[in-house]
Parts: structure tokens; sequence; C-alpha cells
């Protein structure tokens, strides 16, 4: 079998390698930040040398990226073929985050950043300043959906009552990556919407 270089290691198929590489970049973004986690810490891990991680992603940022956009692609495939409208969006956030409760690495990665983003000239900044416009958006158009057909006040103020429901959802991962055990994220997180939209939320089409 063949080797790579200097390693000792087994060689694997590109894409397998890469998928290892983003794996392991992602775990030690979570555990200690961009600004701390090295090239060199995260090749090792992997048993490369920073050269070998470098054919795969043209510097730490690129990793970063990818590191990104492999956690993207996960919650658009949740969303299935057709995203849900109205209340059943809103629904499709609690499930989320209820699934969130077990994938501690995917929720410190996330959290972890998104704290470094807003330093300056952080590679990270635009990729989240795009992520909360993008999910603001989405929580204001299930909002108004949910208003013309009737399923909550026409009176909610969708703008604001969106940005809180963002924030009590970041706040609550906070709260749990550090106490864990200390909080149902899911049912705090259904408990505010219900409390801000004035109604109870459809059954979920998991349970």
């Amino acid at each position: 079998m063949t080797r790579e270089a200097g390693v000792g290691r087994v060689r694997r198929p590109p894409a397998e390698r890469r998928a290892e590489i983003l794996r392991i970049a992602m775990e030690t973004f979570a555990e200690r930040g961009y600004q701390s986690a090295s090239l060199a810490e995260i090749a090792s891990r992997v048993g490369l040398t920073q050269a070998g991680v470098l054919h795969y992603f043209s510097s730490k940022a690129g990793l970063l990226t990818g590191v990104l956009d492999l956690r993207d692609s996960t919650d658009i495939s949740e969303l299935g073929h057709e995203r849900p409208r109205g209340l059943a969006f809103l629904r499709h956030l609690v499930d989320t985050v209820r699934r969130n409760a077990g994938r501690e690495g995917i929720v410190r990665l996330y959290t972890v950043l998104a704290a470094e983003s807003v330093t300056a000239g952080h590679p990270a900044q635009e990729w989240f300043r795009g992520r909360y416009a993008g999910l603001l958006d989405l929580v204001v158009e299930a909002l108004d959906d949910a208003a013309a057909q009737g399923e909550i006040p026409a009176d909610v103020d969708a703008a604001t009552t969106a940005r809180v429901i963002v924030a009590t959802m970041d706040g609550l991962q906070l709260q749990w990556l550090l106490a864990p055990g200390s909080v149902d994220m899911a049912e705090a997180t259904e408990v505010a919407i219900v409390r801000l939209i004035g109604r109870d939320l459809p059954p979920s089409p998991d349970r």
C-alpha cells in the first residue's frame, strides 16, 4: 500500500482526505478559535505536513471558508426540497435547535467563530454578516406569511420579533455550552417564540 511521504500514512483518495482535514479543522477551530489554532496544529492532527494541507486548501483562511461552507450545507440539507412557510418555519427553527443539542462540536464552532468574527479583519466576518442577514430575512418572511394567513396577529412587529428570536437562540447556545444540562434549548426557544407571537406552534413533523 502506498504511504504519504514523510508521515507513514496510507494514501487516501483526495475527497476522503479533504473531508478528514475539514473534520479536524472544525474540531480544532471549535476548541481553540480561529486565531489561536495554527495550520501546523491542524496538519499534525491530520497526519500531514503544512504543505500537505495547503495542497487541498490554499491557506488557513481558505480552510476556514471550507469549514463554514460545510456547516452551512448541513443546515441547508435539513430544510429539504421545499422550505416550510409561516409558523411551520418557526417550528423548523425549534427542531433545528433540538438537533443541535446532539452536535455540540458544531454549536461550539459557530459560537466561538461568531464571537471572534466581530474583530477587525477576521476572515469569517462577511460570512457571519451574510448568515445573520439571511436568517433574519427568513424569520421575517415566516412571520409575514403567518400574519397574512391569520396564524398570528397582524400587528406583530416582524423585524423586531425576528431579531429577538435569533438573539434568543444564540444566547441559549452560549448558556448550554457553559453549563451543559442546565437548559433545554429547544423548549426554551419554543417558549420564547410562543410568548412573542401569542400563538402555539404546529406539531413537529419529526415527532
